[in-house]
C-alpha cells in the first residue's frame, strides 16, 4: 500500500492511495510521531472524501519528523568522486522538521549561496520504537520507504569539516510524494536516479548501498531511540554537481526530479527567492 499526507479546502488528512485518487483515513491528520503500521493497516477508510491526488496540497510525507538523520558517503561512486576512503562508520548529521517540504513544491535559491546542489536519496520511516536494535530485527521497526532530494548549500557546506550548515536549510528539502509500505516494494536491486531539466545526472541501484537499512538502523538506535515517523536519508550516489567537471548547480527554472523505482518521483521547480 502506499499513504500520502495531504492538505484539501484547508483540512490535514492521511489517505491511501488507489490509482490516482486518495481515500482519506479516519482519524489521521499527518503520517508521525503516532503512526504505527498498525494504525495504517486498521484505520477506517472514508470513500465519500475520496478525491483526486492532482487536486489537492501534497505535504511531506511525515511533515512533523521528531528527528532526522542524514547519511552521506553511502555509495562507493560518491565516495569515489569525493576523493575519500571508505567509511567503516555511517557518516550522519542532521535535517529539522522545517527543512522539508512536499514532493512538487518549488525549491526556492536562499540569496546567501551560489552552489545549491542535488542529492537523490531514498528515504526510510520508522513505524515502531526502538533502542539498540539489531540488524536482524531492523526491518521490523520500519513503516515505509519515499523519496527525498538532500539539497545542499556546497559553499556553506564546507566552510567547516561541519556539515551541518550546508544540509539543514529552511524549506529545501523536498519529501514523498507518498509512503510506500515495505511489502509493497522490492528495494534490493531498485534503481534511484535524478534528472535536471531531462538530462539523467545520477542513476545506480540500491543494492549499491554501502550501509544497508537494517544496518543504519542498528547502528542509528545504538546512541538515540527511534521512534514512529522518524526519518532516515540513507546517502545518494556518486554525481554530484560539485564533483563534476565543469561543476553543475542548480539556478532559476531549473526542473529536478528524483525517482526510485517501485516507490515513487519528487519533481520540483527550482525558483529565485523575492529580492535576492
Amino acid at each position: 500500500m502506499a499513504y500520502a499526507t495531504y492538505e484539501h479546502h484547508g483540512v490535514r488528512r492521511v489517505g491511501e492511495v488507489q490509482g490516482s485518487e486518495l481515500v482519506p483515513l479516519d482519524g489521521l491528520t499527518e503520517i508521525g510521531t503516532q503512526t504505527t503500521p498498525e494504525i495504517l493497516a486498521g484505520a477506517d477508510r472514508d470513500p465519500r472524501g475520496r478525491v483526486e491526488m492532482a487536486s489537492v496540497q501534497i505535504l511531506p510525507v511525515v511533515p512533523n519528523p521528531t528527528k532526522v538523520f542524514c547519511v552521506g558517503l553511502n555509495y562507493r561512486e560518491h565516495v569515489t568522486e569525493t576523493k575519500r576512503e571508505l567509511p567503516t562508520y555511517p557518516v550522519l548529521f542532521p535535517k529539522f522538521a522545517a527543512g522539508l517540504i512536499g514532493a512538487y513544491d518549488d525549491i526556492l535559491l536562499p540569496p546567501e549561496s551560489t552552489q545549491v546542489d542535488y542529492e537523490g536519496e531514498l528515504a526510510v520511516v520508522i513505524g515502531r520504537p526502538g533502542r539498540r536494535i539489531t540488524e536482524a530485527d531492523a526491518l521490523d521497526h520500519v513503516l515505509g520507504y519515499s523519496v527525498a532530494n538532500d539539497i545542499t548549500m556546497r559553499d556553506f557546506q564546507y566552510k567547516t569539516h561541519q556539515w551541518m550548515q550546508g544540509k539543514a536549510w529552511d524549506a529545501s528539502t523536498p519529501i514523498g510524494p507518498t509512503l510506500v509500505t515495505p511489502e509493497a516494494v522490492d528495494l534490493s536491486t531498485a534503481g534511484i536516479r535524478t534528472v535536471i531539466n531531462g538530462e539523467k545526472v545520477q542513476e545506480s541501484d540500491l543494492s549499491m548501498l554501502i550501509f544497508s537499512i537494517p544496518r543504519l538502523i542498528a547502528e542509528i538506535s545504538t546512541f538515540t531511540q527511534l521512534t514512529p515517523g522518524d526519518v532516515i536519508l540513507t546517502g545518494t550516489p556518486g554525481g554530484v554537481g560539485y564533483r563534476r567537471d565543469p561543476q553543475l548547480f542548480l539556478g532559476d527554472g531549473d526542473q529536478v526530479s528524483v525517482e526510485v523505482d517501485g516507490v515513487g518521483v519528487v519533481r520540483n521547480l527550482i525558483r529565485r527567492q523575492e529580492g535576492s
